[in-house]
């Protein structure tokens, strides 16, 4: 019996992994091998890598780097503000294609279920909706680069 995993089956185990005190993770099926190995000090380095194929085509996904705590300036200002998460690892893109207006600006008034951009995963187009209302003050990740599951995307002024 082959052992098979969707896209969000795999995001699901790479949340919980992120979640959990697991260091080294292996999972094996007939056509894939999942390998996750982390060092706390550093980035979780995250390869599958089909076996299926005549030669094993590495997918990576890019682990966010640890950043520094904001100054608390930054991080009081941030306390009244509601935040818009990405759901999966993907690519963040702004427009719904290139060349057209963005989903949302800076200083935009949103409301929950409006898309407020795309995150494409393994070549599916995913249109994020606000789960939040207000106005958008921050927008914290350049169009067309990867993000990670959970990193904060946007940053809302609730009302």
């Amino acid at each position: 019996m082959a052992m098979q995993l969707d896209h969000d089956q795999l995001n699901k185990l790479l949340a919980f992994l992120g979640e959990s005190d697991i260091q080294e993770f292996k999972l094996e099926g007939d056509d894939f091998r999942l390998e996750v190995r982390r060092n706390l000090a550093g980035p979780a380095p995250v390869t599958v890598v089909q076996t299926a194929a005549p030669a094993p085509a590495v997918l990576s996904a890019p682990a966010e780097a640890p950043s520094a705590p904001p100054p608390a300036a930054a991080a009081a200002r941030r306390n009244d503000l509601l935040e818009i998460r990405a759901p999966m690892v993907a690519t963040f893109y702004m427009a719904p294609a290139p060349g057209e207006a963005p989903f949302v600006s800076i200083g935009d008034r949103i409301k929950v279920g409006q898309t407020v951009c795309i995150l494409e995963a393994m070549k599916l187009m995913n249109e994020i909706e606000a789960d939040v209302a207000g106005e958008v003050v921050e927008i914290l990740v350049e169009n067309g680069t990867p993000v990670e599951f959970d990193q904060v995307l946007m940053l809302v002024k609730p009302g």
